[in-house]
């Protein structure tokens, strides 16, 4: 089978303006935090629980559990990773532990790609 290259480059640099510039921009951001926040999200049952946790203030654990469809050792462990990586956050009231998203960046970024998803399906339809 022939493989189709159409969507390679065939120079080695068409701006080196641009390089320069990206490269500078690229040198200044920590991109391994990035790539742990879409790492955390690479799960469907974490998207899941960030989804529930983004449309509202807050959950308990047995709640995500019940709303994702999962056992509460599972959702607790979810959600401790998304708490360890920076995306959700707890508090404790009596015998309930209460979940929220980190801060309204966390929401946005759930939110978009729940978007964006919508968006590219939308498009691939066939018509």
């Amino acid at each position: 089978m022939k493989k189709n290259h159409d969507d390679v480059c065939e120079i080695f640099c068409f701006d080196e303006e641009k390089v320069d510039r990206g490269k500078e921009k690229l040198h200044l951001q920590d991109t391994m935090s990035v790539a742990k926040i879409f790492k955390a999200l690479a799960d469907d049952t974490r998207v899941k629980i960030a989804y529930a946790l983004s449309q509202e203030d807050e959950l308990c654990v047995c709640d995500v559990a019940n709303i994702v469809g999962s056992t509460m050792a599972t959702a607790s462990h979810h959600l401790r990773l998304l708490r360890n990586m920076g995306l959700a956050k707890y508090r404790k009231e009596g015998k309930l532990v209460f979940y929220s998203l980190d801060d309204d960046h966390v929401k946005q970024l759930i939110e978009l790609a729940f978007i964006h998803s919508k968006e590219v399906f939308e498009a691939n339809e066939p018509k």
